[in-house]
């Protein structure tokens, strides 16, 4: 079979599997294309059941794949749970199936996946966003539109959760916006249409970064290529966070090869903060309690001062109560009396 003259890079998360298997078929079987495609699971998910489903209602062979193992036209390629799956170019187009860094806290990401492709293929590349929460994906569509190729998004009005096509939406000017029974249509009028002439030049720090997701693991020297340095740690491996420096995304990256868009790391930052006031909620509740007990035990003069001090962390404990109950949000928190 030939090599695929367009790659079409799919992108799920929640929702995803019933919406693929509508995607996958209405697709037509002699597509001139490469379809790969990330779908978040659990790493201890058994990938080959997802294929098998996809399988019984495309045309399509569908593809758990194998480091190394050539791209071929008309062909579905799963990335594997726990793996990122990479596009590469060269002689003969093929695909990398690594356990590097997760990126928006996701391994496979879509991401990870689009940036390889948009490197890869440049304007022959097609980047769909389908359901799923959060904003993996969103990053991917604009390298895919900074090396010149189409990015689709689901409806989010049809999606069953919305947030992925969404944020995309927000964040990207998206070619098109489609459900997902018109989705195969629009897909084979842009890979039977002529291939546009390949980019001039493909922006260096894609190139650097698909290269670091190609080495698996990134260093210092090749970070700072692209990004500057920042007063921010990574959630994943503690190490300092740099902030891209290229395209309208705001993305952060760890030297170990991490990578967070600025929402991501927003919401993982609130996740952990929300953590640790339940942990002192916990602990001043505690404390009142240690503080009710000497107040009944000691003396008179001596139970007063405790008291006092009970009467303090109450108030404390009231006002993390309310901040917390009303999702951490400080406007939504009337401040206690004195």
């Amino acid at each position: 079979m030939a090599a695929p003259t367009y790659l079409i890079v799919v992108g799920a998360s929640a929702g995803g599997m019933p919406a693929l298997v509508e995607f996958v078929a209405h697709l037509p079987a002699a597509i001139p294309a490469a379809i790969l495609v990330v779908q978040h699971f659990a790493s201890d998910f058994d990938g080959q059941h997802l294929v098998d489903r996809l399988a019984r209602h495309t045309a399509l062979p569908c593809r758990l794949p194998a480091d190394g193992e050539p791209l071929k036209a008309s062909t579905l390629y799963l990335a594997p749970p726990d793996r990122h799956l990479l596009a590469k170019d060269g002689s003969v187009p093929h695909l990398l199936v690594t356990k590097g860094p997760r990126e928006n806290h996701y391994r496979p990401a879509a991401d990870t996946l689009f940036r390889s492709a948009a490197v890869a293929y440049g304007a022959r590349t097609v980047g769909v966003v389908l359901t799923g929460m959060l904003y993996d994906g969103t990053a991917g569509l604009e390298f895919i539109k900074r090396c010149g190729g189409v990015t689709i998004v689901q409806d989010p009005g049809e999606a069953e959760f919305p947030s992925m096509p969404e944020t995309a939406l927000q964040n990207v000017d998206v070619d098109y916006v489609v459900p997902l029974h018109q989705m195969a249509a629009l897909l084979a009028e842009i890979t039977h249409s002529p291939p546009p002439p390949p980019q001039p030049l493909i922006p260096d720090d894609l190139r650097q970064e698909a290269a670091i997701a190609e080495r698996v693991v990134g260093d210092t020297t090749s970070v700072e290529r692209i990004a500057h340095l920042v007063p921010l740690t990574c959630p994943d491996c503690g190490g300092n966070l740099w902030e891209v420096n290229e395209g309208n995304v705001l993305r952060y990256r760890c030297h170990t090869g991490h990578a967070y868009t600025a929402d991501s790391l927003l919401h993982n930052s609130q996740q952990h903060l929300e953590e640790t006031l339940w942990v002192a909620l916990r602990m001043m509740e505690e404390r009142k309690n240690l503080l009710t007990g000497m107040a009944t035990r000691g003396t008179a003069a001596y139970s007063a001062q405790q008291q006092e001090k009970l009467g303090d962390i109450k108030k404390h404990i009231n006002r993390l109560r309310e901040f917390l109950l009303a999702g951490s949000n400080p406007s939504t928190v009337a401040t206690p009396e004195d």
